[in-house]
């Protein structure tokens, strides 16, 4: 799925420049520490609810987590 490998590399690049740890963004979104792991390496489908709260937590419009 291209879309998702798109959401989870921009995911993690986003937090590393937020100089976030997975667990440190996973409390700000309200998920489990290991999810964001998960999530970064293309293994979940995630829904919109949880990418909402995500994108919230980085301070980041949605549209940019689907950019290439």
């Amino acid at each position: 799925m291209k879309l998702k490998k798109i959401f989870s590399n921009n995911l993690r690049k986003f937090r590393i420049d937020k100089g976030l740890s997975q667990e440190e963004l996973a409390d700000k979104a309200g998920v489990h520490r290991t999810y964001i792991g998960s999530v970064e390496r293309g293994e979940r489908n995630i829904t919109i609810n949880v990418m909402e709260k995500i994108t919230i937590a980085i301070e980041r419009p949605i549209i940019d987590f689907f950019k290439e």
